[in-house]
Order: C-alpha cells, then sequence, then structure tokens
C-alpha cells in the first residue's frame, strides 16, 4: 500500500509568471504536508490519527524551483520574472528548474526566438543565485510555521483565515455607525427632487426579467435632440445651397442651340444680350 497524494492549484489573481509562483506554491505545500504515521506488522497495516501519533512529514530530498527568463528583439534584451504586460509582447520564453544544489530539473522553451549557448549558460547561472535564495525564504517560513505550531499559535495561511484574508485585495472591515440612519435618509429624500415618471407595475421585456424604471432597452444608434436640430439644419443648409447653385447656373448659362451642317452655331446670353458667332472649325469638340 501506498500513499497517493494529488495537488491541485487554483489562481485567484495574477500578474505574469505563472509557472514560477505555482512551483513555490507547490513545493511549499508539499513540504508543509503532514501525512498520518502507519506501522506495519506482517500484513496488517495500522493508520494512527493525530491524537495517537504526530503526523510525520513527506520524504523531499530537494526542491525544485522554477526560474522564468523573457527575450525581447530576438534574445538581445532578457528579463527575470516577467510581468502579465511584459510576456504579451515579449519574443520567447525560457524557463529552468533547479535545486539548490545548482542540480538542473527540466529545462523548456516557447516562442520564436533562437537561443545560442550563451544565453543558456547565462541563464543557468541567474538560476543558481535565484533558486538559492528563494530556497532560504522557503526554509525560513517553514521553521516560522513549525515554532508557531509548537507554541500553540497560528502562522501563515491558518492565520489568515479567521480575518477572511486570503485575496491579495481584500479590505479591512470597518464600523459603522447606524443609529441615525433613518433620520439622515428621510434628510436626503426630503431635499431629493421628485422622479421624473413613477412605474407603478414591472415592465416584462421577455419572460424571466422585469424592469422598473429605465435602463435595459438599448439607445445605441438613436440621435439626442440637439444633434437632430443639427442634423435638420445642415440638411436644411444643404439643400438652399443646391437650389441657389441651381438658379445661378440657370440665369448664367448660356444656351446652345445646332443648326445644320452648312449655318454657324449662335450662343446667346441672357444677361448680356449680346449674340457669338462662331465658325464650325472653331466649335469645341464636345459641342460638335
Amino acid at each position: 500500500q501506498v500513499w497517493q497524494i494529488r495537488l491541485d492549484m487554483h489562481l485567484l489573481n495574477h500578474d505574469g509568471n505563472i509557472t514560477d509562483a505555482a512551483s513555490i506554491a507547490g513545493i511549499v505545500a508539499l513540504s508543509h504536508f503532514r501525512r498520518p504515521d502507519v506501522s506495519v506488522q506482517g500484513e496488517e497495516v495500522t493508520v494512527y490519527t493525530p491524537e495517537e501519533r504526530d503526523p510525520v512529514p513527506l520524504s523531499i530530498h530537494h526542491m525544485p524551483i522554477c526560474v522564468s527568463f523573457a527575450f525581447f528583439h530576438q534574445g538581445t534584451y532578457l528579463l527575470v520574472d516577467p510581468t502579465e504586460r511584459e510576456e504579451r509582447v515579449m519574443d520567447g520564453l525560457l524557463v529552468i528548474a533547479m535545486n539548490k544544489h545548482h542540480e538542473i530539473c527540466t529545462i523548456q522553451s516557447s516562442g520564436v526566438v533562437m537561443l545560442v549557448q550563451d544565453q543558456i549558460l547565462r541563464c543557468s547561472k541567474i538560476t543558481a543565485v535565484k533558486v538559492t535564495e528563494i530556497t532560504e525564504l522557503i526554509q525560513k517560513a517553514l521553521e516560522n510555521d513549525q515554532k508557531a505550531r509548537k507554541e500553540g499559535g497560528k502562522f501563515g495561511f491558518a492565520e489568515s483565515i479567521p480575518n477572511q484574508r486570503i485575496t491579495a485585495f481584500k479590505m479591512e472591515s470597518a464600523a459603522v455607525d447606524t443609529n441615525d440612519v433613518e433620520e439622515q435618509a428621510g434628510e436626503i429624500i426630503a431635499k431629493a427632487d421628485p422622479p421624473a415618471e413613477v412605474f407603478a407595475n414591472p415592465v416584462l421585456h421577455t419572460p424571466g426579467t422585469a424592469q422598473i424604471g429605465e435602463g435595459i432597452e438599448s439607445s445605441w444608434g438613436d440621435l439626442e435632440e440637439s444633434e437632430k436640430e443639427e442634423a435638420a439644419e445642415e440638411e436644411g443648409e444643404s439643400e438652399a445651397a443646391a437650389f441657389g447653385c441651381e438658379e445661378v447656373k440657370t440665369e448664367d448659362t448660356s444656351t446652345l442651340r445646332e443648326t445644320k451642317n452648312d449655318e454657324p452655331i449662335v450662343l446667346s446670353d441672357s444677361e448680356e444680350e449680346e449674340v457669338v458667332i462662331l465658325e464650325p472649325q472653331e466649335l469645341p469638340r464636345k459641342t460638335r
């Protein structure tokens, strides 16, 4: 018989580089976990309760920690621990998992960037430094947790549960005085303007939905009153301008009359009362 352990991770919020955060959270959870103590005598297996024997930790020989590197401009620029915005514009990503003994556990590369040997060696040296720092922080946190438990106190996640401070953006509770709430509400209602229209009954748009007041129907594409007036004025001005242009053309345009092939063409101008006689070879090509 063996123990079966499953580790589930749920992301509450993140700002990039989920791989590194998940690896740290996973290894800390496994290191902090305690299983029930077991004794085996022949074929008889006895699992002891926490009251009978203290639970024992898992046999973890080393802690593999992931460190992510983002590359920009085809590997010209290197960035450790990229944020979400930086991940959107990066050309490639390199993830190296290593323990504090400088043993590489895994290497994963993704993206469109081609890495050379010198870049990978440089990233491995940075990973060795980061893994040593992170491992020391993890071991220090586990030691503080164990010390607090022996003293009967709470530490870390157990301390956050009663205060409901599990998420990073949780706000502290604030006391609110509700002694004179009714008086303040009455003053606000008395000073407020009466509603323009009262809806006595809810408006049923579709089965399962109801509305009291305005707010459901969309007004996209509808013009406001001022926009309608401006559009009407612009339309009226355009029609007047077009009508005036037609009048000017009617008054200024000369009348063209075609005759037989042997006779000249006569053009009469209504304003100047002049008669212009042109020879056939002098006429424009369109007029012919």
